[in-house]
């Protein structure tokens, strides 16, 4: 390596099998969109010069509060912080929750710099309170910086962001767990795959998830976390989603078919993302992340302020042990007509995330209520999301799960109009199990999100809604955040006097007439299905869901 001043906290015997300083030494490039192309590609991965240059380059560009401390501060207050311990023998602040820092290639001085600029930062900045990914981010950092100060104060301007739309690292148990739970809305979505292998084997699949960040800051191996985080300086947080759901989509790859311990599943991930160099090169697991058509920026955010807003309103703002997601549907006082407390746990892990931790609580059923529509509605307001299942005479089993509170119906004035959000579903358990959603999550290319700005604040979770509906609308996937071509692909929900439609466009995922006694199912293109059931069926029972919140019990 010909880069004298990068070298004194790395070892060089070990950083000489992991990156050698080939390729071009500059870069003229000043257009985003040039960069991102070279960051993705791995422009400057083999120059380790170039790269410094880069780093540096774009971590001045960030935009900061305007009291960030700089080197000058580390090396004014480190001497106090330290005093005459050994780097190495530092204790670490509470805020990286008892993450080890990765060795990354680093020398003795390295791993002890590293302690003590985390030290350094705790005490600038008191408002961090949960951060597990800043010692993988420091020991990256430490490669390219000439003294502890440059990487100390490159640390803090990737801490002290100041721009809302550019979120780079959780800062708080809350920012944490929310980042968390909106991997697992994402595996959901496009890891489906993965997603079942999941429930199938864990007894908390969100516990797998929570793993997710530790994979990326930690687990992966130099040469791959610097690649992913060459891209992300460049595009920030989002990145990240890809690349654990890359990472998820090849453990799949190898481990189907495979045994998988519940009490191991973590662990098995874990050994997959540190020994990754045997199955798939940096280069494909980057291609195989921006492979995946996630949604925009902006719809993730509206997502992970969800998830923030329903953990807020149940208390989870610090760490503290999590619930088993399958105690949320309980055995011993689970009790429906249709299905099975398996098929219930099954239909639970694909609902969001943050509805996930709610208990099911029967609304309405056609047995104990009669077979009225009116019956049905009256049961239902009150309560989003619900859960709608259906059971024909000849034993097939259906339904949807619906965002929106069925007393949206009466702003239509007596007419028949559709309302919900994108994250409705409708849904097959007999004879075979299959789960539809909106066309929009796998065909993103059928709209473009349109801004954020007057996004209304998410909806809370579980439990009885205010009589506004604009409280109580989601904003994550409405349909006022897209520019559709068509009304067709929007069509989730529906209700009258007479009739409950589910799914419209060309046809409807779901007819329920008046008397709930007969129905119909066909292709729509809301949800772009195929029939749930027999085409033309008669209705043996009905049953509507709420999620409950376990703490109003």
């Amino acid at each position: 390596m010909d880069s004298p001043g990068y070298n004194c906290f790395v070892d060089r015997d070990k950083m000489d099998a992991a990156v050698q300083d080939q390729g071009p030494k500059e870069l003229s490039c000043t257009e985003l969109a040039e960069l991102k192309q070279l960051a993705r590609q791995g422009y400057w991965a083999c120059s380790y010069a170039l790269r410094g240059k880069v780093y540096q380059r774009l971590i001045r560009d960030i935009p900061c509060r305007t009291v960030t401390p700089d080197a000058s501060v580390y090396s004014d207050i480190v001497g106090k912080i330290v005093g005459k311990h050994s780097g190495t023998s530092l204790p670490l602040p509470e805020f990286v929750d008892n993450t080890q820092v990765p060795s990354y290639c680093l020398n003795t001085r390295g791993e002890g710099a590293v302690r003590k600029i985390l030290l350094c930062i705790a005490n600038q900045f008191p408002d961090v309170s949960f951060c597990p990914a800043l010692p993988a981010v420091v020991a990256l950092l430490l490669h390219y910086s000439t003294d502890e100060a440059q990487c100390f104060e490159n640390a803090c301007r990737i801490l002290a962001c100041n721009d809302p739309s550019r979120k780079l690292v959780d800062q708080s148990f809350l920012a944490f767990e929310s980042s968390c739970m909106t991997f697992g809305d994402l595996v959901n979505k496009y890891c489906q795959a993965a997603h079942k292998l999941m429930v199938a084997v864990s007894e908390d699949v969100l516990q797998v998830y929570a793993d997710w960040q530790r994979w990326l800051f930690g687990e992966l191996p130099l040469s791959y976390f610097a690649r992913v985080f060459d891209v992300f300086l460049v595009e920030g947080y989002k990145v990240l989603y890809r690349v654990a759901l890359a990472i998820l989509k090849f453990f799949h790859k190898v481990r189907a078919g495979q045994p998988l311990e519940s009490d191991s599943v973590k662990q098995d991930i874990r050994a997959f993302v540190r020994d990754i160099a045997k199955t798939v090169s940096p280069e494909k697991l980057l291609e195989k992340a921006f492979a995946i058509r996630l949604f925009s920026r902006k719809e993730i955010q509206l997502l992970q302020m969800a998830n923030e807003k329903a953990l807020k309103q149940k208390g989870i703002t610090v760490k503290q042990k999590r619930q088993f997601v399958h105690l949320a549907v309980h055995a011993e006082n689970f009790h429906s007509e249709i299905v099975s407390v398996k098929e219930m746990r099954d239909i639970w892990s694909w609902v969001p995330e943050r509805f996930a931790l709610c208990q099911p609580l029967l609304l309405f059923s056609s047995l104990q209520h009669g077979y009225s529509l009116t019956r049905f509605y009256f049961q239902c307001e009150g309560h989003e999301p619900t859960l709608l299942l259906i059971k024909t005479t000849q034993k097939e089993v259906c339904g949807a799960y619906l965002s929106t509170d069925w007393s949206e119906r009466n702003k239509f004035g007596g007419k028949v109009g559709f309302f919900g959000t994108g994250e409705c579903f409708v849904f097959r358990l007999q004879p075979e199990v299959q789960r539809y959603e909106w066309v929009v999550i796998k065909h993103p290319e059928l709209t473009k999100p349109v801004s954020l700005e007057a996004v209304a604040a998410p909806s809370p979770p579980c439990r009885p809604m205010s009589s506004d509906p604009a409280d109580r609308l989601s904003p994550f996937l409405a349909t006022r955040h897209f520019n559709l071509p068509s009304k067709t692909e929007s069509m989730f929900m529906a209700g009258g006097n007479d009739c409950l439609i589910i799914g419209g466009g060309g046809g409807q995922a779901l007819y329920i007439d008046g008397d709930l006694n007969r129905g119909r199912t066909g292709h729509c293109d809301t949800f772009n299905n195929q029939p749930l059931c027999s085409e033309n069926f008669f209705i043996a029972a009905v049953e509507a869901w709420g999620f409950q919140d376990p703490d109003t019990q």
